[in-house]
C-alpha cells in the first residue's frame, strides 16, 4: 500500500495545478463590467445592504426624491441583481468543465486492478474567449436593462410629481372660483329681492348652475389627488401599506433645453432603449463566433494509475470529438447570423423611430411654449385691462355686478388653462429627459449620465 498511498497524494496535490490551467485570464469587457457594477454597488447596495434611505419633507430637493425611489423601488432592485448575476455569469461561461475523478477497477474472483484518475475536458482557447465575449455582452445588455429602469423609475416620479402640482394649482383655482360664484350668487339675489333690474332670476340659475359644476369639478380633482398620490407613492417603491411620504408642495422645476441637433446627439448616445438593442447587436455578434468555433474539435485527458501493480502502472486517456455534422454546424451558424442581422435592424428601426418621436416631443413643447406665451403676453393682459375698467364702472353704478363676476371667471379660466399647458408641457419635458436620458440622479446609481438637477 505504500506506492497506493503517495499516488493517492500525488494525485491531489496536481488538483491546484490543473485548477490553475483551467482558470483563463478576465477578458478588459469582463474587467470594465465588473468596475462598473462595483461603482454602483458601492452606492446602491453597499456590503449588499440597502443604504439610509434620504428622509423627505415637503420642501426637500427634488434629488432626495429621486434617490430614495432608485434606492427603495423593487424594480430597479430586481434589475440591479439580473445585472449582477449576469456580470458573475461570464467567468464561468470562459471556464473549462470541472476536471472528473475517474475509477476503474478490474475483478474477477479478487480485485485485479484499482485505478483511480483524473479527467479534463479542454477547450480551444478561441472558443472559451467566444464564450465569454457572449456572456460579456449579455451582462451588458443586462446593465442597459439596468439603465432603462433607472431612467423610467424617474421619468414616473417626475410626472407624478407634475401632476401633484396641476392638482394643488387647479383645486386652488376652482375655489377661487367658487369664491366669486358665491359672492355673484349673492348680489343677484339682494337685486332679485330688491327689484333692482330685471331678469335677475335668470342669472341666479345661471350662477347656480356653474357653481353646481365647480363643486362637481372640485369632487373630480379630489379623487384626481388621491390617484395621483397613489402613482407618486408607487414611484418611490412604496407599498399601498406603507406611510405616506411627504408630498412635495413646489412645482417640479423646469429645464431649458438645448438645441434640436444636441438632443438628438444625446438621444443617439444615452436613450437607454438603443443601449439594450446596441448590446443585443453585441451580444448576437458574440454568438455567431460561438457558432463559427463549433467546427473545432474538443478534447479530453486524463491519466489513471493502477495500485495494485508493482512497479506501478499508468494509464494516460485522451479523446477528441469529430465536428463532421457539417449541416449541424452550418445551421447553427446561420441561425446566430439571422439573430446578428435581425438585431441590427431592429436598431437601425429604433433610431428611425426615435427621430420620429423626437420631433413630436419637440413640437409638442413648441405648441405649450407658445400656448404660454399667447396666455402671459396677451390672454391675460386684455382680460385684467377689461376687469379693472369693469372695476371701475361698477364703483361709479355704471355696470352691475354680474359682468365684473364673468369678467374674473374667465381670468380664472384662463389661469386654469394656463396650468394645464403647463402641466401637458412638464410631462413631456419629462419624456424628452427620459428619452435622451438626462435627468437621472447622482451618487454613481447610473454611470452613463447625470442629473440636471
Amino acid at each position: 500500500m505504500k506506492w497506493s498511498t503517495h499516488s493517492i497524494f500525488g494525485l491531489v496535490l496536481l488538483l491546484p495545478l490543473f485548477q490553475t490551467a483551467c482558470v483563463s485570464p478576465k477578458t478588459g469587457e469582463e474587467a470594465r463590467s465588473q468596475e462598473k457594477l462595483s461603482a454602483i454597488s458601492h452606492v446602491y447596495r453597499p456590503d449588499g445592504q440597502k443604504p439610509t434611505l434620504p428622509v423627505l419633507t415637503s420642501e426637500s430637493d427634488p434629488v432626495d426624491f429621486f434617490r430614495f425611489a432608485l434606492l427603495n423601488h423593487p424594480r430597479v432592485e430586481a434589475a440591479y441583481y439580473d445585472w449582477k448575476s449576469a456580470v458573475a455569469a461570464i467567468a464561468p461561461a470562459r471556464a473549462l468543465p470541472d476536471p472528473q475523478l475517474t475509477f476503474q477497477a478490474d475483478i474477477t474472483s479478487t480485485v485485479m486492478s484499482l485505478m483511480p484518475g483524473l479527467m479534463f475536458d479542454l477547450m480551444a482557447p478561441g472558443k472559451r474567449a467566444a464564450m465569454g465575449r457572449e456572456a460579456s455582452a449579455a451582462s451588458e445588455s443586462a446593465y442597459r436593462t439596468y439603465a432603462t429602469v433607472v431612467v423610467s423609475t424617474s421619468a414616473e416620479l417626475r410626472k407624478a410629481w407634475v401632476e401633484l402640482a396641476y392638482v394643488d394649482e387647479a383645486e386652488a383655482i376652482r375655489r377661487q372660483m367658487t369664491g366669486v360664484l358665491d359672492q355673484a350668487s349673492a348680489t343677484a339675489e339682494t337685486d332679485y329681492a330688491t327689484g333692482r333690474g330685471m331678469g335677475t332670476l335668470e342669472e341666479q340659475t345661471k350662477i347656480l348652475n356653474a357653481s353646481a359644476k365647480i363643486k362637481s369639478d372640485l369632487r373630480v380633482l379630489a379623487d384626481r389627488q388621491t390617484a395621483t398620490r397613489a402613482r407618486f407613492k408607487a414611484a418611490l417603491g412604496l407599498g399601498r401599506d406603507d406611510l405616506d411620504p411627504a408630498w412635495p408642495t413646489t412645482p417640479y422645476p423646469s429645464t431649458v433645453l438645448p438645441s434640436e441637433d444636441t438632443l438628438w446627439k444625446q438621444a443617439l448616445a444615452a436613450n437607454p432603449n438603443l443601449g439594450v438593442m446596441r448590446a443585443m447587436v453585441e451580444m448576437t455578434m458574440a454568438q455567431v463566433d460561438v457558432a463559427r468555433r463549433a467546427r473545432t474539435p474538443d478534447f479530453t485527458a486524463g491519466l489513471m494509475a493502477d495500485l495494485k501493480a508493482d512497479p506501478l502502472m499508468f494509464r494516460p486517456t485522451a479523446t477528441m470529438t469529430l465536428p463532421i455534422w457539417r449541416e449541424k454546424i452550418s445551421a447553427a451558424i446561420s441561425s446566430a447570423d439571422s439573430r446578428r442581422l435581425a438585431a441590427q435592424s431592429r436598431l437601425s428601426a429604433e433610431q428611425i423611430g426615435m427621430a420620429a418621436e423626437l420631433a413630436q416631443m419637440l413640437f409638442m413643447i413648441r405648441e405649450a411654449d407658445r400656448m404660454l406665451a399667447y396666455i402671459d403676453e396677451s390672454a391675460l393682459p386684455n382680460i385684467e385691462n377689461a376687469l379693472h375698467s369693469a372695476e371701475a364702472g361698477y364703483g361709479t353704478g355704471m355696470s352691475g355686478f354680474a359682468a365684473l363676476a364673468e369678467l374674473r371667471l374667465m381670468e380664472l379660466d384662463m389661469r386654469l388653462e394656463r396650468v394645464d399647458v403647463r402641466r401637458e408641457h412638464e410631462a413631456t419635458l419629462a419624456d424628452l429627459a427620459s428619452f435622451v436620458a438626462a435627468d437621472v440622479p447622482p451618487d454613481g446609481l447610473l454611470t452613463t449620465t447625470s442629473a440636471s438637477n
